[in-house]
């Protein structure tokens, strides 16, 4: 066998194997279409997703946990401030200039 022959016949062999590598992933595209429905596919993928935004969060919580800290302090400090302002003598007039509306409204 001449060398261009045996060259000639080792690219039909790469390219049947890779033809029917190809084959192969479609024909398994096609059971997986047929089994899985658009919707549990996007649900998959969205689940994926979430797990990796999850994973990033405690990652990055992790390397800022001063951060993390401060911001959490922020928030139960926005949430208890009345509370908080009314112990230091500083109430909100909110509550009475609502009523005081309402008694004008009625008369």
């Amino acid at each position: 066998m001449t060398d261009r022959l045996a060259r000639m016949l080792e690219d039909k062999y790469l390219r049947d194997s890779a033809r029917a590598l190809v084959e192969a992933d479609i024909e398994h595209l096609k059971t997986d279409v047929s089994q899985k429905s658009l919707a549990t596919r996007a649900m998959e993928r969205a689940r994926e997703g979430a797990a990796e935004l999850y994973e990033e969060a405690v990652e990055i919580a992790g390397d800022n946990k001063g951060a993390l800290a401060a911001l959490l302090a922020a928030v139960v400090l926005w949430f208890a401030r009345n509370p908080i302002l009314e112990m230091l003598g500083f109430a909100s007039d909110h509550d009475g200039a609502d009523h005081a509306d309402d008694d004008d409204a009625e008369h």
